[in-house]
């Protein structure tokens, strides 16, 4: 797949079966994700990929969490599986550093670059994939239980795995409608 039929094309999948990425198109989805723009070189993230049973510890982590908040045993039952949608689960986290050039927001925005490029590279592997967020993303307790400090923030959680079915391809836009010259 060429790079511009690439970036037309790419959707998101929500249903997601196994199998995951293999080692090889893990090691390109990686490697993808460090190549996006990085003001001042500093790298501010961390990609902790649950798998296997460690998808299990993921919503073992996320249900600890709803606990400690007090959520009803419906939200219980619905956080702990979540993580068992996809055969891997990319939680990417935004680590800014300080630095007197670069803002936290430049590094956050890199973060997220980071993820978008790890689902283009799935994608571009015939793989599926979907970048989720919600109410996970910004609680203390699933931060603490990931072990994350400070001023660390989760961009998202990217589902990856084969797509269980064909989604319908998204209307296409024109980016001109969203255009305004000075």
């Amino acid at each position: 797949m060429d790079a511009i039929e690439l970036l037309l094309t790419r959707q998101s999948s929500p249903r997601l079966v196994a199998p995951g990425p293999d080692e090889t198109q893990l090691k390109n989805i990686l490697d993808a994700a460090v190549r996006v723009p990085d003001h001042g070189g500093l790298t501010p993230w961390e990609f902790i990929i649950a798998q296997g049973e460690g998808l299990s510890r993921l919503g073992e982590a996320f249900l600890n969490a709803v606990i400690k908040k007090g959520g009803d045993e419906t939200l219980q039952g619905k956080v702990k599986g979540m993580p068992l949608r996809a055969p891997m689960v990319i939680v990417v986290v935004a680590k800014p550093k300080p630095h007197p050039k670069v803002p936290e927001f430049e590094q956050l925005l890199a973060a997220g670059c980071a993820t978008m490029a790890m689902q283009q590279a799935a994608f571009a592997q015939g793989l599926g994939g979907i970048w989720r967020t919600g109410d996970m993303a910004f609680d203390k307790h699933l931060h603490q239980a990931l072990g994350l400090e400070g001023s660390d923030q989760i961009v998202g959680f990217l589902y990856l795995g084969t797509p269980a079915l064909k989604a319908p391809i998204k209307a296409k836009r024109e980016g001109a409608h969203f255009v305004r010259y000075l």
